[in-house]
C-alpha cells in the first residue's frame, strides 16, 4: 500500500478564507478560494502563532506586508492594478517589461538609471485635461548642475527661454520658417533689417539702402555724370554736383572717370616781355626799369634809373624830364588853381584886383597891417580907453605921405606960434 499524506480541506460549499487557525506545521487547503495555508510558527498548546497562505491562484490576494520580487517577472498579458491599492514600498531587483501601457498617477516619477531611452519620437509635457498657456508656463526640462540648467516656456514672454549659452555645431544656423537667420559667420538671408548700432569691419558687401547723408560720412548723392566733382556747399551742409568750366583759351573734356584740360591755342608761345621756356612761362623785365619780382608778384621800382617816359601831373607826377620843366609845368597848375580861386570871387573883385599896379602890390606885399587896423583907418567909430603918453603916435597926411607923428613932436609944432599960428591966451599950455 502507497504512502499517502493527506492535509486539511474546505469544501467548494464552505466559507471563503484560509482556516482560523492550524497547528505548528499543518496544511489546510481550501477548495472555495484554492489557498493553500499553512500554520507558521508554535503559540503553544498545539495552536500556531499564525495562519499563512502559501500557494494557489489566489494565494498573494490576501497578503499585505511588504513583498520583494526577484528574478525576471515576465506578464505577457495585462496586467491590471486598478482594483488594488498597493501600500508600502514595492521593489524590483531585476528587469521589469511591461507590454501594454504605463500609467503612473503619482506626483514625482523618479527614474534613477544613467540612461533613459525612449522609442516614439514625441514626449507630450503638460498634458494636463484642460491645456492652456497658464498650465504650460515654466514647463520644459531641468538639469542640475551647480546651478540649474534651465530649458522653459514662459507665458509672459511668449516664448521658449534658455537660461544658458546655445552652441551649436560647426556647420549649423539658426533658422526660422526654414530661412538661414545666423550662422557662425553670416547673417543669413532671412535678415532683412537690424536694429545694429555698431558693427566690425566690412570687407565686403552691397549697400541697397536709401543714399547715406554728409553727416553721416555719405555723399548725398546717387548718380554721376562724366566729368562731375562733389563741392562743399554751406547750404544744407552738403556736397554739390558741379563741373569744371572752360575759360578763355582753356578746353575742358570730361569723360567717364577723367577730366582733361588744355590750352584751345596749343602750347603758348614767347611775345613781347613774355619768355617761354618748355612749360614755364615768364615775364622779362627790363634791368632797373622800375619793375621788380618781389614774393612771386611785380611791384614798381621807383628809384629805378631806367624808367622812361613822365608821369602827368594829374596822377600824382611833375609831367617833365627835368627840375626845370617840372617846376614850368607845376607853376602852370599852380597859375591855373589861382585862376580858380580868383573865380570864386564877388562880383567885381576880380577885376578890382587885376587893377592894381605893380607897385600898389608891392606896397600890399610889405604892409603889416591888420585887418583891426584897417577897419580903424576905413572909418570905424569904436573908441579906444587909453592913457596917451609923449611916445604914442599919430598918422598925418604930410604932403599926400601918410606919415606916423609922435604926440611929443605935436606939442613941440603947437608951442611954436610961429610955424603953427596957434595962440593960447590967458593959460599955461
Amino acid at each position: 500500500m502507497s504512502n499517502t499524506i493527506r492535509i486539511k480541506k474546505r469544501a467548494a460549499g464552505g466559507a471563503s478564507g484560509a482556516p482560523s487557525s492550524l497547528a505548528p506545521s499543518e496544511l489546510a487547503y481550501s477548495e472555495v478560494d484554492n489557498i493553500l495555508s499553512y500554520g507558521f510558527g508554535d503559540a503553544g498548546g498545539g495552536a500556531a502563532s499564525s495562519v499563512i497562505s502559501i500557494a494557489g491562484s489566489g494565494a498573494f490576494a490576501t497578503l499585505t506586508s511588504n513583498q520583494t520580487l526577484s528574478g525576471n517577472k515576465i506578464f505577457t498579458g495585462t496586467v491590471d492594478l486598478s482594483g488594488a491599492t498597493l501600500s508600502g514600498n514595492t521593489t524590483f531587483s531585476n528587469n521589469l517589461v511591461v507590454s501594454g501601457d504605463l500609467t503612473v498617477s503619482g506626483t514625482t516619477t523618479t527614474v534613477n538609471s544613467t540612461q533613459l531611452d525612449v522609442t516614439d519620437k514625441n514626449i507630450t509635457l503638460g498634458n494636463v485635461s484642460t491645456p492652456t498657456d497658464s498650465t504650460a508656463d515654466g514647463g520644459g526640462i531641468s538639469l542640475k548642475g551647480a546651478t540649474d540648467k534651465l530649458f522653459r516656456w514662459l507665458n509672459a514672454s511668449d516664448s521658449w527661454t534658455s537660461s544658458e549659452h546655445i552652441d551649436l555645431a560647426s556647420g549649423k544656423e539658426f533658422k526660422i520658417n526654414a530661412t538661414s537667420v545666423l550662422s557662425g559667420s553670416t547673417l543669413g538671408s532671412g535678415v532683412t533689417a537690424s536694429s545694429l548700432t555698431s558693427v566690425g569691419t566690412l570687407s565686403s558687401g552691397t549697400w541697397s539702402a536709401s543714399t547715406i547723408a554728409v553727416n553721416k560720412g555719405g555723399t548725398g548723392q546717387t548718380s554721376y555724370t562724366n566729368g562731375q566733382l562733389l563741392i562743399g556747399n554751406t547750404t544744407g551742409n552738403t556736397l554739390s554736383k558741379a563741373t569744371l568750366t572752360a575759360g578763355s583759351n582753356i578746353t575742358i573734356t570730361n569723360s567717364a572717370g577723367g577730366i582733361t584740360i588744355a590750352a584751345a591755342a596749343g602750347a603758348p608761345t614767347a611775345g613781347n616781355g613774355i619768355d617761354v621756356s618748355g612749360s614755364e612761362v615768364s615775364v622779362d623785365l627790363k634791368a632797373n626799369g622800375g619793375l621788380v619780382i618781389e614774393s612771386t608778384e611785380i611791384a614798381v621800382d621807383l628809384a629805378a634809373s631806367s624808367i622812361t617816359g613822365t608821369l602827368a601831373v594829374g596822377d600824382g607826377g611833375t609831367g617833365a624830364t627835368s627840375a626845370s620843366a617840372a617846376r614850368t609845368a607845376l607853376s602852370a597848375q599852380t597859375l591855373a588853381a589861382d585862376l580858380t580861386t580868383l573865380s570864386s570871387c564877388q562880383s567885381g573883385g576880380a577885376s578890382a584886383l587885376a587893377a592894381l599896379t605893380s607897385t600898389e602890390i608891392a606896397i600890399l606885399d610889405g604892409a603889416t597891417v591888420t585887418t583891426a587896423e584897417l577897419n580903424l583907418l576905413d572909418g570905424g567909430t569904436a573908441a579906444t580907453s587909453t592913457t596917451l603918453a609923449a611916445a604914442d603916435r599919430m598918422v598925418i597926411n604930410d604932403a599926400g605921405t601918410m606919415v606916423q607923428v609922435a604926440l611929443s613932436d605935436l606939442v613941440t609944432f603947437l608951442e611954436n606960434g610961429t610955424a603953427s599960428s596957434f595962440e593960447v591966451d590967458g593959460g599955461t599950455f
